[in-house]
């Protein structure tokens, strides 16, 4: 039997649906990310900003017209936000909690052999994931963490994923030898804010290190990390053999006044001196990063002072946000909204430069010989990601070139898009 994943959002859900997926082709499944034919299509949602919520919808709505005979399973942040508009919405789907989306085989295995959907006696949780390589990315997610307790004033996280929780340190590093075992290449850790993991005792520094000193022929990215709780250990393994020099640092705003108010735990001198730290160590370490425009109260000024930043830094690649109200959240209620075309003039201006700062990156990288995991290959060129998670294409004469394989190649040419 077939089933198809639609899958919206950040690397958590990428990798909570690979998971998924991986779980049922080992049980003789048929995966694919394409709902046409499918028996049962499973769309991991997002809701972190409006138009997140609209394009969960949408999708949901296309998969229920393209193929009305399938089973639908809805499950992601979504379904803790608007559970009860969704049921509204699509009466026929199955809505899956975040807490339960790890034993949605099980449900969905049930379903189909029983005709009811039903998870009696199967103990998961929120780590309850199967280890996997090759689904449908090339990476290998490892999940150390998962919830918040930040609560940043726009931020609905907390309440669609919950407490902070740190998975086992001796569970992630099984993890991270099974996959390896299977032949992974590259391994990237990830969670909601893993920069705050900590299990008796064990900081993300302690885990990191631990990971990093695994035996084994791979690499390991870090998805996204907060600013405030970095630790002088973790600069010490920054230039580590294994550790790619790459890093998701989220700035949000490069003015301290947006920062309070966004109750961010950091200032934009801590966050500068993040950067530096690293590229003592790797002046070209790629940098890249979430920015909000258009928060509640954001003067002319503070834009100005993001842009400033943005330039200081030459980030590799900008998350660019319109700031969207969250039911719940502080920032609901905050005074000083700004108008939808501000945030839209501002968004544009952004955007603008970050196109900018992404050709400015790379432009370095064109020509040289570069270590690439390859994604795609297609009439003798393949394409993929360097350690410095720049996308790059090269010539090859190879028939065949092996997805999921590193490689060294002189870089023919490289996507300054910067939204890729």
């Amino acid at each position: 039997m077939k089933i198809a994943f639609k899958t919206l959002g950040c690397r958590l859900n990428q990798y909570e649906t690979d998971a998924l997926a991986a779980q049922f082709a080992e049980n003789g499944y048929e995966i694919s990310e394409n709902e046409d034919g499918a028996e049962v299509v499973v769309v991991n949602t997002c809701t972190v900003t409006n138009q997140s919520n609209q394009k969960s919808r949408n999708i949901i709505s296309r998969v229920t017209k393209s193929n009305a005979k399938a089973k639908i399973i809805i499950t992601g942040c979504m379904t803790v936000s608007h559970k009860e508009q969704l049921k509204e919405r699509f009466p026929q789907a199955f809505i899956i909690d975040n807490d339960d989306k790890s034993a949605i085989f099980y449900g969905v295995d049930s379903l189909l052999k029983s005709g009811s959907y039903k998870l009696s006696g199967i103990d998961h949780d929120l780590f309850s994931y199967t280890s996997f390589t090759e689904v449908f990315h090339t990476r290998s997610l490892i999940k150390i963490q998962d919830g918040c307790n930040n609560f940043c004033s726009f931020c609905i996280v907390p309440f669609v994923r919950g407490r902070a929780v740190s998975r086992p340190s001796e569970k992630v590093l099984k993890n991270v030898h099974e996959v390896i075992e299977k032949g992974a290449k590259e391994i990237v850790i990830t969670g909601v804010n893993i920069s705050r993991y900590s299990h008796n005792g064990m900081t993300f520094s302690d885990l990191l290190e631990k990971i990093l000193n695994i035996d084994g022929d791979f690499r390991v990215r870090i998805s996204s990390l907060e600013p405030d709780k970095i630790d002088e250990k973790f600069f010490s393994l920054i230039g580590h053999p294994r550790l790619t020099p790459h890093l998701h640092l989220c700035l949000q705003s490069g003015s301290d006044n947006v920062l309070t108010q966004m109750r961010r735990m950091y200032s934009v001198s801590e966050f500068l001196s993040i950067v530096e730290k690293v590229r003592i160590k790797d002046a070209s370490f790629n940098i890249t990063t979430d920015i909000i425009v258009g928060f509640p109260g954001e003067t002319d000024e503070d834009f100005e002072k993001t842009i400033q930043v943005a330039k200081l830094v030459c980030f590799g690649h900008i998350h660019i946000f319109k700031y969207s109200v969250r039911q719940g959240t502080k920032a609901q209620k905050m005074n000083n909204h700004i108008p939808e075309r501000i945030k839209s003039e501002r968004s544009k201006i952004m955007h603008k430069l970050a196109a900018e700062l992404t050709a400015k990156y790379r432009k370095p990288f064109n020509n040289t010989i570069q270590r690439i995991l390859v994604e795609k290959w297609e009439n003798g060129f393949a394409s993929g990601y360097n350690e410095y998670y720049v996308p790059m294409i090269f010539e090859t004469d190879n028939k065949q070139c092996n997805r999921f394989e590193v490689v060294k190649a002189r870089v023919k040419d490289f996507d300054t898009d910067y939204s890729s």
